[in-house]
């Protein structure tokens, strides 16, 4: 941007009046604004003493051309000066004369210090931050045209960069006179006639290669849902960025915008001539403030009341017992599922994030809980959703892969592409809970990425770009049957390939089991949750042993009476902001003693995992433990993983793989993670043993014969001798004499 002072119109014009104040007469502006130059006089003096010019020389004229001034402040000088309302009631004039202000104070320092004499001419912004007075999209209404607000929200979708015209000179055909005219909204008409020497001619040549123009970009901002707004489309809101302001976001950033709220043509109908009358309410931004500050963490707002609240719930003894079973206390049970969805919403540490000759490590933690219908999963994830700070819930069952990940959508106009924000963008830093998980097979792939290298990559349409999505993914899934059956594998199950079981840190299982003593308390739960309260304490009066279970200590140590703990359990908005204060400001280290501990787990893991059917151990599991050992310390504020912390992991990490791999019997079967399960592979193995036959016309094989085949269908066995003596006890295969093995027809 740069226009020569001479353009100024009149000799009493401040310098720079045709800057801001574009083809406006300067008399004509005081005439009917006469409070122009005391605001003026105002600003210059507010930003002289701001101490935001100490460097207006250096970077800041090179780069951002803006200067950030408080809201608060500058409110409170308005007042003084008895100017009170006019920022919110005539903010365009306002601004225009604070940046007037400002470019008087950046052209005395340039002269004063002899400093680069191109830059003297610059425009230079003024962006006005830290309102507290928010506006919901609510109350975004006509009524709120021409006034100064402030909104806060999701950035769902943004366009490109386009030339945005101020000024376009046109040509006469006839005299060759240059005529200036000055756009409204970007939209420009041609002059009616020639005034210069009484030339009156009606044709013109628009003169584009000396148009003078800006950059433009729109985003568009979804409201912030809370747990009363659910149940309804949440509102959108279009908004224009200018200049510096271009390119400071990205789809799934949470921001807060103040502006100007104006309105223009609607044209969603493609007949903007015939419906002059409909209009589209917009902001035209004057600051973006992204609640991802550099680091890439979420900004937190606590006040001074928030602080003591949390050093009391972590100096608590049993701080872990306290946010486990705050976390839907309504549903009895459960307490070690509740405790792996309590570490994912705290989360481990990230590694090498913001150095860039290394590959990040993820911190979150993914965790799929699996089981019968009608045992709280679905409930569980709502609660986790309403808890998280930041938190997005979908069903599997109208999920489709664009709209978990990103998508390319045509803008209105120009026919560009615009980059629309899926949920796992929308839940960049937050956690992400996708239910019935079990109904999205075919999109699975599309969350490989997201879940490991905590991105999300489009190459469509020409255009390649890579968004992150650094969020915990909590799913649900019901069995493929209806009811799990251990006989089968997990994949089998659920339908879900290995490699994406291989991304959550713990998998529950859940049954139902009929149990008397469990039974009993569970239904007498669900009755006090519905009596008057005289008659609660009579039906929780039974107290349930965890012995009948057969439990760990961790799930001894972790159960409580619902009905006895209610009145103690922490508000969701308390626990958000214990939640959001852990994650920003506590990072853990692990103790040499802890990870002796966890080292000593993840190689016992090794030596009993490496049967030919199991799913390898990788270094992806000792990721996990440290993760979730993290996690644990995170719960109660602690800057280092202790041996106890480490002891709750692996028992945790325990429990999530005896219930992966325990089959129908109670015994523990290290082959049941992956591939297929011995009854599946009989049943292939047998098929293909009758196509053979069929091509090479015989039904009488040796041992090896088979061997070669079973390799050739991909059988996954410990022992192939045991595998044949099998399917020969079941009736498939006749072993002769000659220790060859007949096809049984």
């Amino acid at each position: 941007w740069h226009l020569q002072l001479s353009m100024d119109r009149d000799s009493a014009a401040p310098v720079g009046w045709n800057i801001y104040f574009l083809g406006e007469e300067y008399s004509e502006v005081v005439e009917n604004k006469p409070f122009i130059h005391d605001v003026i006089d105002l600003g210059y003096d507010l930003l002289q003493n701001s101490g935001a010019f100490n460097d207006a020389t250096g970077t800041f004229l090179d780069s951002t051309k803006a200067i950030e001034i408080n809201y608060d402040t500058l409110q409170a000088s308005m007042e003084e000066a008895r100017y009170g309302e006019l920022l919110r009631n005539d903010p365009i004039t306002t601004l225009r004369c604070l940046g007037l202000a400002a470019f008087k104070i950046v052209r005395e320092i340039i002269q004063e210090t002899d400093s680069n004499e191109e830059l003297i001419n610059n425009k230079v912004n003024v962006r006005i931050l830290g309102a507290k007075r928010r506006t919901k999209m609510a109350n975004i209404k006509a009524n709120m045209i021409g006034k100064f607000i402030q909104v806060r929200g999701t950035v769902i979708r943004i366009s490109n960069i386009q030339p945005y015209v101020t000024m376009m000179p046109f040509a006469c055909e006839t005299c060759g006179e240059t005529i200036e005219v000055y756009t409204t909204d970007g939209k420009h008409a041609s002059p009616k006639k020639c005034f210069t020497n009484g030339c009156r001619s009606r044709k013109f040549e628009a003169l584009k290669g000396d148009a003078q123009t800006l950059d433009l970009q729109y985003i568009k901002l979804q409201e912030e849902m809370g747990a009363d707004a659910s149940g309804r489309v949440p509102r959108t809101l279009e908004c224009e960025l200018t200049e510096d302001l271009v390119d400071c976001c990205v789809p799934g950033d949470v921001v807060t915008i103040n502006g100007i709220v104006k309105c223009t043509t609607s044209q969603s109908n493609g007949r903007s001539e015939a419906n002059k009358t409909m209009y589209t309410i917009y902001i035209d931004v004057n600051s973006v403030r992204s609640s991802k500050q550099a680091s890439g963490k979420m900004e937190l707002q606590l006040d001074e009341r928030d602080y003591p609240m949390i050093k009391q719930v972590a100096s608590m003894d049993d701080t872990f017992k306290l946010i486990v079973n705050s976390i839907s206390p309504g549903i009895f049970g459960n307490e070690l599922v509740k405790a792996g969805l309590a570490l994912s919403l705290f989360g481990g540490c990230q590694k090498y994030a913001e150095d860039k000759n290394r590959i990040a490590v993820r911190g979150d933690i993914h965790v799929l809980v699996v089981g019968d219908p009608g045992l709280g999963k679905s409930q569980m994830l709502l609660a986790v959703n309403q808890i998280a700070p930041r938190g997005v819930y979908v069903c599997g069952s109208y999920a489709s892969s664009a709209g978990l990940t990103v998508t390319l959508a045509r803008e209105k106009g120009t026919g560009d592409y615009a980059i629309e924000a899926g949920a796992l963008v929308l839940a960049d830093q937050g956690i992400c809970c996708i239910d019935e998980f079990d109904k999205m097979s075919k999109d699975h792939q599309s969350l490989l990425e997201a879940m490991e290298q905590q991105s999300v990559s489009l190459a469509k349409a020409g255009i390649v770009c890579t968004l992150p999505a650094r969020a915990s993914v909590i799913a649900a899934a019901n069995p493929v049957a209806g009811h799990y059956d251990k006989a089968k594998t997990v994949s089998e199950n659920l339908r879900i390939s290995q490699a994406m079981l291989s991304r959550f840190d713990l998998i529950f299982i859940l049954m139902d089991k009929p149990n008397e003593d469990y039974d009993q308390l569970l239904s007498e739960h669900v009755m006090a949750m519905h009596a008057a309260p005289h008659t609660k304490a009579k039906l929780s009066g039974k107290s349930f042993s965890q012995e009948g279970l057969g439990s760990a200590s961790l799930r001894s140590r972790l159960h409580v009476n619902p009905e006895e703990f209610a009145p103690n359990a922490l508000p969701p908005a308390m626990l958000r902001k214990y939640i959001g204060y852990a994650k920003k400001w506590v990072h853990p280290k692990l103790t040499i003693e802890a990870a002796k501990l966890l080292q000593d787990f993840y190689l016992s893991l090794r030596q009993n995992y490496k049967t030919a059917e199991s799913t390898p151990i990788t270094t992806r599991q000792l990721e996990s433990l440290i993760r979730l050992a993290q996690a644990r310390a995170k719960i109660e504020l602690r800057e280092y993983v202790t041996e106890d912390d480490a002891n709750d992991v692996i028992e945790l990490m325990k429990e999530s793989l005896y219930q992966t791999f325990e089959d129908q019997y109670g015994n523990v079967d290290f082959r049941k993670s992956s591939g297929m399960s011995n009854a599946k592979q009989s049943k292939a193995f047998v098929s293909a043993i009758k196509k053979y036959s069929q091509s090479v016309n015989k039904d009488t094989f040796s041992k090896n014969e088979l061997r070669e085949l079973g390799e050739k269908i991909g059988l996954r066995l410990e022992s192939f001798q045991d595998f044949l003596d099998n399917l020969s006890y079941q009736g498939y295969l006749l072993l002769k004499p000659n220790r060859t093995y007949q096809l049984y027809r």
